[in-house]
């Protein structure tokens, strides 16, 4: 322990108590953690469940271990310091965390967990006080509770925080599996919603109360091996209806509340593994991206044979077989009447679409895109993107029986008062 300098004391646990440290020789900081029991033989050290886990997992999200010293019948933990705690965080915060900030802690929880229980371990006192953060990078922390999960049973009822200790630990069930560590995650997924935990049981008694009340009374059949079910019996018979969590959790999503009531299950069985939990919709609510303003059509253009042209003329436009432009919008502002609005007799090769109301709408401004829907192979959806009037399209038909496609989207003005007719290209 000569290379570190401790610089400040950081907590104290049941175990040990953990200080802030500096090597001298590399001046890289520290935390070291320093065990209050004795250690007589290096092989009592390597036994330990903390040193053989943290030793066996190495994940981003996981606490690295970086040596173990023993020193004078004292151990000594040197691990990667971290700046925070999630709970000193949550303490000091004003405001709550926004949904996004919830999804990124979770995502980077459920991935600890994820690699922890595909190598066999459990850990058993999740807690926000052993989520370390550092930049907004969550790391799982203080295994001195973490068992194998191919360790036989019986196992101890003592573990993890009260308040995030699932319902088969306080029953005192003989066995049970790493689904503790997941209704752990429910706990905490909704106490950084509401910064106060769900179930703030006084007592043990009173925990399982806390948990009948929001989840409602359960079957009392599902811990066939809990050895003080007749508490929860007492409890059930009381007739708890299960409270809205909607209502608890108020600035949650649907997929949140959904992802808490899954994993707060009282049925081991049935609550999702971290790895199901990183499928579930909370972690994959789409993103909608607005349509760029002068591109109202999503497409992928092929390549053309020749430079897009960018001027237009409406006397000519798309008058040459391989004219190509680029998107183009008219814009009208119609303040026609509905005298002015012409009917052409059938059988005069025009086709035409009248409105006879727009007259009492507000005047706007109307955009049609004038890129042909048959050019190049490209096919626009005919689609309307605003219910605004308009007065006249003609479209010739010219060796087709479809007119061609506009759509009304809103760009920027280019065309001020008057009425205008678009006049669409003849479709090849």
């Amino acid at each position: 322990m000569e290379r570190y300098k401790i610089l400040q004391a950081l907590g104290d646990g049941t175990c040990g108590s953990v200080y802030k440290a500096v090597n001298i020789e590399t001046y890289e900081i520290v935390a070291v953690k320093k065990m209050k029991r004795k250690f007589y033989f290096w092989e009592e050290c390597m036994n330990l469940r903390e040193v053989k886990a943290l030793c066996k997992l190495s994940h981003p999200n996981i606490i690295k271990l970086k040596e173990v010293i023993r020193q004078n019948n004292e151990l000594f933990f040197i691990f990667e310091y971290m700046e925070h705690s999630l709970y000193q965080i949550m303490k000091e915060r004003q405001m709550p965390f926004s949904e996004e900030e919830i999804r990124s802690f979770m995502t980077q929880i459920l991935q600890g967990l994820a690699h922890m229980h595909s190598n066999g371990y459990f850990h058993r006192d999740l807690k926000h006080e052993n989520l370390l953060v550092t930049n907004d990078v969550v790391k799982i922390a203080d295994f001195g509770l973490a068992r194998e999960v191919s360790s036989m049973p019986p196992y101890t009822d003592y573990v993890s925080t009260r308040w995030y200790r699932a319902p088969e630990v306080l029953l005192q069930s003989t066995s049970y599996t790493p689904a503790i560590d997941m209704w752990a995650v429910g706990a905490i997924l909704a106490e950084l919603y509401t910064s106060w935990p769900i179930f703030p049981g006084e007592s043990e008694i009173d925990q399982l109360y806390k948990i009948c009340c929001v989840l409602g009374a359960p079957d009392w059949t599902t811990f066939p091996e809990a050895k003080n079910i007749s508490q929860l019996i007492n409890i059930s018979y009381s007739g708890l209806m299960p409270a809205n969590l909607s209502e608890m959790i108020p600035n949650a999503s649907f997929e949140a509340i959904d992802l808490i009531r899954r994993l707060c299950s009282w049925d081991p069985h049935r609550r999702p593994t971290a790895e199901q939990c990183l499928q579930h919709p909370f972690f994959h609510v789409g993103i909608q991206v607005p349509r760029p303003i002068h591109d109202p059509f999503l497409f992928k253009q092929p390549r053309m044979g020749r430079t897009p042209n960018l001027e237009l003329n409406l006397w000519d436009f798309d008058a040459k077989s391989d004219d190509c432009y680029l998107g183009l919008t008219l814009a009208v502002k119609p303040s026609a009447s509905k005298d002015m609005i012409r009917r052409v007799p059938p059988g005069t090769g025009q086709d035409i679409l009248f409105c006879s109301d727009f007259e009492d709408r507000p005047q706007q401004l109307v955009y049609w895109s004038l890129f042909s829907p048959s050019r190049n192979g490209i096919n626009a959806p005919v689609e309307s993107s605003s219910g605004l009037p308009f007065s006249t399209i003609l479209h010739p038909q010219v060796g087709v029986s479809h007119p061609a496609a506009f759509s009304l989207f809103p760009l920027q003005s280019s065309i001020s008062d008057g009425q205008l007719m678009a006049v669409s290209a003849p479709l090849r």
